[in-house]
């Protein structure tokens, strides 16, 4: 199957060819299919654009997040930059980046391991020693003290994470440091901290052998800083698989849930547990008391954080009756970061490894839609050619940061580390790392 990375750029061409005669709509819808064309286009509710199909390095450097899904998402101005690559591997071609690697990775042998998580192009995945989602690939991190490198193709919190669970002699190295993550990005610590305040002051001293009247969880897809916060302050980490079991655990131990970056995670996973809408106020960093009252605080029980993924904010309610309408008997299935209508229409939603496994073990001739990233719906698809598996959305965005580890900056990180050079090592300093410890390993220990 034609990778992402390829649909995209013959998208942009026949969009550019289709302007240039003068056509302002496109053909007809084509036939609904998983083998549809991308439609690149900008739209009152898309920030999908042909820019996505130019080379990261063109990109790293511009304002925001660049050009996809992510592109209106407002992005710290600290975020890290990439430098520019030299020209040797910027003007390389494809098969001659492939064989660089390819040499390179037999050069370094076991002393390096390159991890791949799933929303990575497959020009990238092809080349990994180990494909996964986040907790994953830091979990294979954490698991291979032989290793003197870990390259993470991912994005900048999944390299933390791999840090803070690998050991003190392994370096871990994002490729691009302009990977980053737009929902973690959502939630800084100066922010936390913040909402932390006005929430104890807003709930009051707990007496003593009460439970606690807030509890932290943050979603892996944070940073290390707030990772160490949730640490310190009697919470835990949760991922897309175990969030349900970390609500648990938290309302165990305390009277709320504060749950961010993302809020649709957090609403989902809580309105199974039978929490309601009035229960679950929304917390809006930049304003007195997130927006809320002292009131709507005290009744709540999840407290949820103003963030989401951009990628899977795109899926609708609209999509899925679309999908129905054209493939009678689909069966639907989407990730638990998108929208709570979006998760109640569709038949199934849970994380990219339930995803994974809802897909294997489908009967031959199935067809299903996937509410989740383009690269893994396209993956699947090349893994069960005897089913139909298409993604719901027809204008299609992958996850616009994940995309700008290209194997350009794959080559150059490891023949830097062949020439004994180590680019790009992400480092959490001990001071965070040790309370994010805590919090990962409770997460650890929260298993469905």
């Amino acid at each position: 199957m034609t990778s992402v990375h390829e649909l995209i750029r013959g998208a942009a061409e026949r969009e550019a060819a289709t302007l240039a005669v003068g056509e302002t709509e496109l053909s007809e819808r084509a036939a609904p299919t998983h083998r549809r064309p991308i439609i690149l286009r900008a739209t009152g509710i898309s920030s999908c654009d042909t820019e996505l199909a130019d080379d990261p390095w063109t990109i790293d450097r511009a304002p925001g997040y660049g050009p996809g899904a992510s592109s209106g998402d407002g992005i710290p101005g600290d975020a890290p930059r990439q430098g520019p690559l030299p020209a040797s591997y910027t003007d390389a071609s494809d098969a001659e980046l492939t064989e660089r690697i390819v040499a390179a990775k037999a050069t370094l042998g076991d002393r390096v391991r390159i991890l791949g998580h799933f929303y990575q192009r497959d020009e990238v995945v092809q080349h990994a020693d180990f494909v996964g989602d986040s907790f994953m690939l830091a979990q294979a991190a954490k698991q291979h003290p032989e290793a003197e490198a870990f390259v993470f193709c991912g994005v900048h919190f999944m390299a933390e994470t791999a840090d803070i669970l690998s050991g003190p002699d392994q370096a871990v190295i994002l490729p691009n440091l302009a990977a980053g993550c737009s929902m973690a990005d959502m939630a800084t610590i100066t922010q936390v901290e913040a909402c932390w305040q006005e929430l104890t002051a807003a709930l009051g001293p707990v007496a003593e052998g009460e439970p606690q009247p807030v509890i932290p969880v943050t979603y892996m897809n944070s940073s290390a800083d707030i990772k160490a916060f949730c640490g310190r302050n009697g919470g835990i980490v949760c991922t897309s698989s175990n969030a349900r079991t970390v609500l648990e655990w938290a309302f165990a131990r305390g009277q709320r849930v504060v749950f961010f970056p993302d809020q649709h995670l957090g609403r989902n996973t809580a309105k199974a547990m039978g929490i309601t809408e009035a229960e679950m106020p929304l917390w809006r960093p930049h304003l007195a008391l997130g927006g809320n009252t002292a009131e709507q605080l005290q009744d709540a029980r999840v407290i949820l954080w103003n963030g989401f993924c951009s990628v899977h904010k795109r899926f609708t309610v609209a999509q899925i009756e679309q999908a129905r309408v054209d493939y009678p008997g689909v069966r639907v299935i989407v990730h638990p970061e998108c929208p709570a209508a979006v998760v109640d229409a569709a038949d199934g939603a849970g994380s990219t490894e339930y995803i994974r496994k809802e897909i294997e073990a489908a009967a031959p001739g199935s067809v299903i839609a996937v509410g989740t990233e383009i690269n893994l719906v396209n993956r699947l698809q090349q893994q069960r050619p005897d089913l139909t598996i298409f993604c719901l959305d027809p204008v299609v965005c992958p996850c616009s940061t994940m995309y700008r580890i290209h194997p350009a900056y794959l080559a150059w990180t490891l023949e830097s580390l062949v020439a004994g050079e180590t680019p790009n090592q992400i480092r959490v300093p001990e001071s965070v790392a040790v309370d994010s410890r805590v919090a990962l390993e409770r997460m650890l220990a929260a298993r469905p």
